[in-house]
């Protein structure tokens, strides 16, 4: 049917028919027998972790028999008196939501919550459809475990739905609760963060690898997923896709499981590469918001910042994979949703304008983590080592490959050393010296430079070592850097 723009609308679910199919090959796949239902768990619900659960909730919900959803988050977070009264206004504006409410008897403590009668909080409200991360989309009422392991423990198929930098202690514990398993569920990641590891060879850790070693959970049966989406126009049937990665055996299946009308699912088995592109884009996403609130939106200037940024990221790109052009396609549709209308963006772009500083830390009210700041952590430690030496295509030098990173190296001291005021971004897009962001391109563009050890520890090499990443309040912390290597 189509609507007054001109373009289809697409109905709230898959036709029945499909997802009785896809079900069907999803439960035979994991041995599940007729009476026991398939369980799937997120853990984490941040914006997209909530979107993600809520459409299987609203795809398979009603085959209660065959499939059991919920979403596990931690109790005890209070919604604000502001953002209760904001809540109070969205949901006056749906009818559907204002209808369904008082059916439930739910209504009434929103109200209480508007006038600072009553405190609310994430997880209560997370019942009724709301996340805290995203007032502004409300989503179906969803099953809310506040118990971790009673979440986690006979799940058949977990998804990741955890900042970077909360992953490894949460799956860590996870792991406890697994260790008299019989068998082992799927890991869906949908984490978008990286830290860095120094020694014993510089390389980055990406969320999948975090789980992988805490938990036990064989290698083939960790995804990811990611794609250039925004979390509340998915939720909202805006068209959308995104790519599971990881084993053949299971990402296909999942693929057509989590497949919808307006949500596309690809498979590619590359998984650590757009993992870590993930992590990529978020760093660059940051100076984005910067330059768009710091040139009131110039077009021409905001053109000439992603000139320069996506030269950056081919250039690293090439240092992480041996066919870096299969990324190239996925890797800048990411970029731009996310420079467009992602909360990396903003959080630059509200840093610019003074409405935030670096010193509040990189979870803020409302929006959550902001990953890309303990990316930018991450990506400069990595490439400021010398061992990773490149030559300067002006100078014949050997030089650090950050050192061809100026957006990179300026954002770092922004958020990281904050001995730069945010407009000091600008001073990347001024090149004195006529450097051409070809050459960068270029540089990494010769085989040499691939470096597939940024990607993995070697096999001979076990040690357990300190990396180190941005925690919440800006801090920064030493963590085990992982023990078994990635495959690349």
């Amino acid at each position: 049917m189509a609507g007054a723009d001109g373009f289809t609308k697409y109905s709230s679910q898959v036709p029945p028919v499909h997802t009785e199919e896809r079900l069907r090959e999803l439960r035979k796949l994991l041995n599940k027998q007729d009476g026991d239902a398939l369980r799937i768990v997120g853990v984490g619900a941040g914006a997209w972790g909530s979107v993600f659960i809520a459409m299987l909730q609203d795809a398979y919900g009603h085959m209660r028999d065959s499939l059991q959803v919920r979403i596990w988050r931690r109790a005890g977070k209070a919604v604000d008196r502001a953002a209760a009264k904001h809540l109070f206004e969205v949901i006056n504006s749906r009818e559907d939501v204002l209808r369904r409410l008082i059916r439930k008897c739910a209504y009434l403590k929103y109200v209480e919550g508007r006038l600072g009668d009553r405190t609310l909080y994430a997880d209560e409200i997370l019942r009724d459809g709301f996340c805290v991360n995203m007032l502004d989309t409300p989503l179906c009422p969803l099953k809310v475990v506040t118990n971790l392991e009673e979440a986690v423990w006979d799940a058949d198929i977990v998804v990741n739905g955890l900042p970077s930098t909360e992953t490894r202690a949460v799956f860590e514990q996870i792991g406890r609760y697994w260790r008299e398993r019989r068998t082992m569920p799927l890991i869906i990641s949908l984490a978008k963060g990286v830290e860095a590891s120094i020694k014993p060879v510089p390389h980055i850790v990406t969320p999948t690898k975090m789980i992988l070693d805490a938990t036990g959970v064989p290698d083939d049966q960790v995804l990811y997923l990611g794609g250039p989406n925004i979390a509340s126009e998915v939720y909202n049937k805006e068209y959308a896709n995104a790519r599971i990665c990881g084993s053949a055996k299971w990402r296909k299946p999942l693929a057509r499981f989590l497949r919808q009308p307006h949500f596309i699912v690809w498979d590619n088995s590359d998984l650590v590469t757009h993992e870590v592109m993930g992590g990529l884009k978020n760093v660059y996403a940051i100076g984005a918001g910067m330059v768009a609130a710091l040139t009131n939106e110039s077009a021409t200037s905001k053109a000439v910042y992603f000139a320069l940024c996506t030269s950056e990221m081919i250039y690293i790109t090439h240092f992480l994979s041996e066919e870096p052009e299969r990324l190239a396609g996925p890797l800048l549709a990411d970029t731009y949703v996310t420079l467009l209308k992602g909360r990396n963006a903003w959080y630059g772009h509200q840093l610019a304008t003074g409405e935030l500083t670096p010193a509040m830390g990189d979870i803020i009210t409302g929006k959550g983590m902001i990953q890309g700041v303990s990316a930018v952590e991450a990506f400069h430690e990595l490439l400021k080592q010398p061992s990773l030496s490149v030559i300067h295509p002006e100078t014949k030098e050997s030089v650090a490959p950050v050192e061809l990173c100026p957006i990179l190296q300026f954002l770092y001291r922004i958020l990281i050393q904050r001995d730069l005021e945010p407009a000091g971004i600008l001073n990347a897009l001024r090149d004195e010296n006529m450097y051409d962001p070809r050459q960068r391109i270029e540089v990494a563009q010769d085989k040499a430079n691939y470096m597939p050890q940024l990607l993995s520890t070697p096999e001979k090499i076990k040690p357990t070592t300190p990396s180190r990443h941005v925690t919440g309040n800006g801090t920064v912390k030493n963590v085990e850097s992982p023990t078994k290597p990635v495959e690349v």
